[in-house]
C-alpha cells in the first residue's frame, strides 16, 4: 500500500448495468468493457467473488465520490483504509 493511499475503491462488477456514468465522470479510474459492456476500473484487482479493488489517493478521492454517488445501481463503493469505514 502506498502511503499517499487514503481509500480504496470497491466495485461489484457482477451487477453492474452498464450504464457508463462512471467512465463519463472519472475518465482516468474507469473504462466501459468491450466483451460485456460493465464498467472496469483501470488497473485494479479482481477478487474471486468479481468485486474489483484498487487504492486511491486523497486527490483522487472526490472523482471517484462523484462516480459512486451517480451509480444508479450503487455498485461503487469507497472504503477509507485504517479504519475499513465504507463511505459510499
Amino acid at each position: 500500500m502506498s502511503q499517499d493511499s487514503k481509500y480504496r475503491i470497491r466495485h461489484d462488477r457482477p451487477n453492474c448495468i452498464g450504464c457508463s456514468a462512471c467512465a463519463s465522470i472519472a475518465p482516468k479510474f474507469w473504462e466501459m468493457s468491450d466483451l460485456d459492456g460493465k464498467s472496469d476500473v483501470i488497473d485494479s484487482k479482481m477478487g474471486e467473488d468479481g468485486l474489483e479493488e484498487m487504492e486511491i489517493s486523497e486527490e483522487d478521492f472526490q472523482c471517484n465520490l462523484d462516480a459512486a454517488e451517480a451509480c444508479p445501481v450503487n455498485v461503487i463503493h469507497l472504503i477509507q483504509i485504517g479504519d475499513n469505514k465504507q463511505i459510499i
